[in-house]
């Protein structure tokens, strides 16, 4: 079974309606050991890092979090909290991932909000039977400055790292659970092939 992360900075409902579409059994919860026991872990993300990252130790998940070792997938915020540090609130965050979240230089419309396209950059499961160059649905102000783990890239102002995979960590900047059929797809990779 899947467990979904609730630490009050998720898009919680989304995540589980996709699951549904799926026909995938999860369930949601902020106790540490039903996340230690779980076999897939998803760490959806909506807010602010400063907060979620309180929301984390508040619930005791952080070292959890940070031993796992089932498949993971973090989305949107949950990518960002996986890295070093976020310049959003100057927030150390979980340093599963080496590198850090910057925000989008002046000039750009801030938070980027809308479909962009994923160019993937290294192979990964998530990517099975989807075409290179999709769009994603994206809602982000920062993003993940760092190659040397990414499988996935888009250009908003500059080209960041839009997935993520490391070890059994796996990240998405934009969410699937709100992409459409190809949203599905990729988390329906997650849950068959991770």
């Amino acid at each position: 079974m899947i467990t979904i992360i609730d630490y009050n900075s998720g898009n919680i409902a989304s995540v589980c309606n996709a699951l549904k579409k799926l026909g995938v059994e999860f369930e949601l919860s902020s106790n540490p050991d039903d996340v230690a026991n779980a076999k897939k872990i998803i760490f959806p993300g909506v807010g602010r890092a400063s907060y979620a990252m309180k929301q984390l130790r508040k619930s005791g998940l952080i070292d959890v979090i940070k031993n796992s070792k089932v498949p993971f997938l973090g989305i949107c915020l949950g990518l960002q909290l996986l890295t070093d540090f976020s310049e959003e609130d100057e927030t150390d965050c979980l340093s599963i991932i080496p590198g850090n979240v910057k925000k989008f230089g002046e000039g750009l419309r801030v938070p980027e909000i809308g479909w962009n396209k994923v160019f993937f950059s290294k192979p990964s499961p998530l990517f099975r039977d989807i075409d290179d160059g999709r769009y994603f649905y994206f809602v982000n102000s920062y993003y993940f400055d760092e190659e040397e783990f990414a499988v996935g890239k888009t250009s908003y102002g500059c080209e960041f790292a839009s997935v993520v995979q490391k070890d059994n960590f796996y990240a998405t900047q934009f969410h699937p659970e709100k992409s459409g059929e190809v949203g599905l797809e990729l988390l329906s990779n997650f849950c068959e092939l991770c």
